[in-house]
């Protein structure tokens, strides 16, 4: 679980961090890791939907690393958000960094 804070993680997380804030990504744009720690993208798309004023849009923002809303404003159409998150899974030792495609 420490691992990101950890010396072997702490490159990875600095790559998705600006002045220790979550770096906002575009569509297209990814990380810059060196070519010694490339590692593979696992991209999903993840769809939030339900009732208006419940929270979706202040979690996609929590997630992000955003400000969160402090008045309730009515989404319209469908807000996309590009968030990575590096991690390494017990089971192969290797990291990979997640690439979440939020739509709210």
């Amino acid at each position: 679980p420490g691992w990101l804070l950890s010396p072997a993680g702490r490159p990875y997380l600095d790559s998705i961090l600006h002045k220790n804030q979550r770096r906002v990504f575009g569509l297209l744009e990814r990380p810059a890791l060196p070519p010694a720690l490339a590692v593979p993208t696992v991209t999903y798309k993840l769809f939030l939907a339900g009732k208006s004023g419940v929270g979706k849009t202040a979690l996609v923002a929590w997630l992000g690393g955003t400000s969160v809303p402090p008045a309730h404003h009515e989404t319209l159409g469908i807000e996309a958000t590009t968030l990575f998150w590096p991690a390494k899974p017990r089971a192969s030792g290797r990291p990979v960094l997640f690439q979440l495609h939020l739509w709210d």
